[in-house]
């Protein structure tokens, strides 16, 4: 611990399971309660003994983000503060306002073209059609302007938002983060669902590239304030998240794990693709290996560090001493592959068991699961009684999510 070192504060915007890992990481390298800005309660960060949360329901919009940052500041004169986002709304807040925040608050984010050209997904597939990345087959359809779909697909075909943030603003009966349609008519009823709930943006309409869930892979990229990949490190994926609200986040992964090749070679790819846009901060990488043709395909590049990254602090890569080491303290890092076996599990054993197709990655999971596994949202140090039972029921809740979930190998 660097306990010689605490001399600043910490303010994460969100509170969600992503925002409480950082939480966690900032109390395992300082032994502190981080600070946390939210716009209402979520269940993760609700009972805790290890940070302190700020509520403002008006911080959803740029202006009420903005007049919080300054009234958080103005308690906490005379210190840096370590400024983290858990989602890409607040990123894209500071990014676009780094002339209007204070210079007391420092942070890691590429620029608003950046963020934009990553977080909205049919600029990111179109603005990076050409680069070092190799993506899905992907057709855009604009829900501002409706018009027939064409039935020249072949089947399943995923359906996802071009536009997060505002699809995140909307809610409906049958709402899904992902869909996975099998049929013609299943994806017309989709798309009119969703037109006529309220979303204006597009569309996208993508191949679904074969294999269960253990062919997803994860990367998790540190770019320091120099614009130089320090950190990367990549992760199989033997189960993601299978109810509707969650899908295509891993359930379960494997750092230094790759049961289908080497890592090495997109490694490399992805460090030059990194350097060659300007990144900076950390950034998560959702890819899927397509036996077809032996290559990684990319289905998004979140601007932050995702909800599954914890597992490189368990590596020994804790992420806001990373964000801190480098922004405050000034230290030299040298580039780094994080290669470490990992196991990261948000779901009890029994689900690994039960739901984990692939056989190889199950027996490799097991393996690793005394000596090598990791919970996110459980840490010792937090001794909060609700917390526990809280993270006992949602262990029972993972059995009957998987049993019913609307995601399907």
């Amino acid at each position: 611990m660097d306990s010689e070192k605490t001399d600043f504060e910490i303010l994460i915007a969100g509170t969600d399971a992503n925002a409480y890992y950082m939480a966690r990481c900032y109390h395992e390298a300082y032994n502190k309660k981080a600070n946390l800005l939210g716009k209402t309660p979520m269940i993760y960060t609700k009972y805790t003994n290890i940070l302190n949360v700020i509520y403002d329901d008006k911080i959803w919009t740029e202006d009420g983000f903005l007049n919080a940052l300054e009234e958080f500041r103005k308690n906490h004169i005379g210190k840096k503060i370590l400024l983290i986002s858990s989602n890409e709304t607040y990123a894209a807040f500071i990014s676009k306002n780094k002339d209007k925040i204070n210079e007391q608050y420092v942070y890691n984010y590429p620029s608003i073209d950046i963020i934009n050209s990553l977080i909205m997904k049919e600029t990111f597939y179109k603005t990076y059609e050409n680069s070092v990345l190799d993506f899905p087959k992907t057709i855009y359809y604009d829900c501002s302007n409706p018009s027939k779909i064409e039935d020249n697909f072949t089947y399943p075909v995923i359906v996802k938002p071009s536009n997060v943030i505002e699809y995140n603003h909307i809610s409906f009966e049958g709402k899904n983060k992902i869909y996975k349609v099998e049929t013609f008519e299943a994806l017309t009823e989709t798309v009119n669902k969703i037109v006529e709930n309220g979303y204006k943006d597009t569309l996208i309409l993508q191949e679904f590239i074969p294999g269960d869930d253990s062919y997803l892979f994860d990367a998790v990229v540190y770019c320091g304030k120099d614009k130089k990949v320090k950190l990367i490190s990549f992760a199989q994926i033997g189960l993601q998240e299978h109810s509707k609200t969650m899908v295509g986040n891993a359930a379960v992964l494997i750092n230094g794990f790759n049961q289908y090749g080497e890592n090495a070679e997109m490694i490399s790819t992805i460090k030059t693709f990194m350097e060659n846009i300007g990144y900076q901060g950390f950034a998560e990488f959702d890819m899927k290996y397509d036996y077809r043709d032996k290559k990684f395909k990319v289905l998004e590049i979140n601007a932050r560090q995702g909800r599954c990254s914890y597992y490189i602090a368990a590596a020994g890569y804790n992420l806001v001493k990373v964000l801190a080491d480098d922004l405050i303290y000034n230290k030299e890092m040298d580039f780094k592959i994080i290669d470490e076996e990992i196991l990261l599990s948000f779901v009890p054993k029994g689900v690994v068991k039960k739901y984990v197709t692939n056989e190889i990655f199950k027996n490799k999971a097991l393996s690793l699961w005394k000596k090598q596994v990791v919970n996110p949202l459980k840490y010792k140090k937090d001794t909060d009684l609700k917390r526990k039972l809280l993270l006992a029921r949602r262990h029972i809740d993972y059995y009957k999510e998987y049993k019913n979930g609307v995601w399907k190998n």
